[in-house]
């Protein structure tokens, strides 16, 4: 209706350009002459457009209401989706992960891939004879005195608890004691004088089975020699040490 509006004639007041408004009827609405005006210049761009189109059509492009012109069928692309893309640049290939799905970084293999053992090569340059014959065994530092007090004080202490013998002679000997065996009975009786009655008692069984398995009889010897060298400042934690 608008279109047809835009073909019809200027009345006499509008080609003599007249200052006052005028307004036309359309369907039962006043619109202002202003809006007509606007309307025949949307209608003729329009028109164009439609011209445009069917001209270009032929050729595979169609125009935009911008007037550019678009490739139909072209997909628009997105840096984003490039980024996301795992086909190759060059566009050779199939778009599979390298090596499939092994190439990547800290990646040891594809997946349930199992590595053989490595044969030796005897013609290596770097092949000697002896490194079949290698045994290795776990070496077990020995412990000074400071770690000694803190690894066998809560093993006596938990022998105070279930009273078994052989666990405590077990745990003694997974650890490397070196020079301090001798300090197993001291450390026991140490942990006895500030216990109970039977705590002593314990420990008496404890040190009569360790001897000739953890610890020697020369170990036994020395161990109560150091303690009545020591016996004024185990006075001082067991006022009673030296009647027990």
């Amino acid at each position: 209706e608008l279109e047809s509006l835009n073909d019809a004639p200027f009345s006499g007041d509008e080609e003599n350009g007249g200052s006052e408004e005028r307004k036309t009827e359309i369907n039962g609405n006043w619109i202002p002459a202003t809006s007509i005006t606007e309307a025949k210049i949307n209608a003729k761009a329009k028109r164009r457009l439609r011209k445009n189109s069917s001209r270009d059509s032929g050729r595979g492009d169609s125009v935009s209401e911008n007037g550019e012109t678009l490739k139909i069928g072209a997909v628009p692309t997105s840096p984003k989706g490039k980024l996301l893309d795992r086909r190759s640049r060059s566009g050779k290939g199939r778009g599979l992960p390298k090596k499939g799905g092994a190439g990547g970084k800290g990646v040891w293999g594809t997946p349930g891939q199992v590595y053989d053992v490595e044969e030796v090569d005897i013609k290596d340059p770097n092949y000697d004879d002896d490194q079949e014959n290698c045994v290795y065994e776990t070496v077990v530092l020995p412990l000074d005195e400071r770690a000694f007090e803190k690894t066998l004080t809560p093993i006596i202490q938990e022998y105070f608890e279930h009273g078994d013998t052989n666990e405590v002679s077990e745990m003694l000997k997974n650890l490397n004691l070196g020079e301090m065996k001798y300090s197993v009975p001291v450390l026991a009786v140490s942990l006895a004088l500030e216990g109970k009655a039977s705590h002593r008692e314990m420990t008496s069984k404890l040190i009569s089975d360790l001897c000739g398995t953890v610890v020697s009889k020369t170990d036994v010897e020395k161990s109560f020699d150091r303690l009545l060298k020591e016996l004024p400042e185990l006075v001082l934690d067991s006022p009673r040490a030296p009647q027990v």
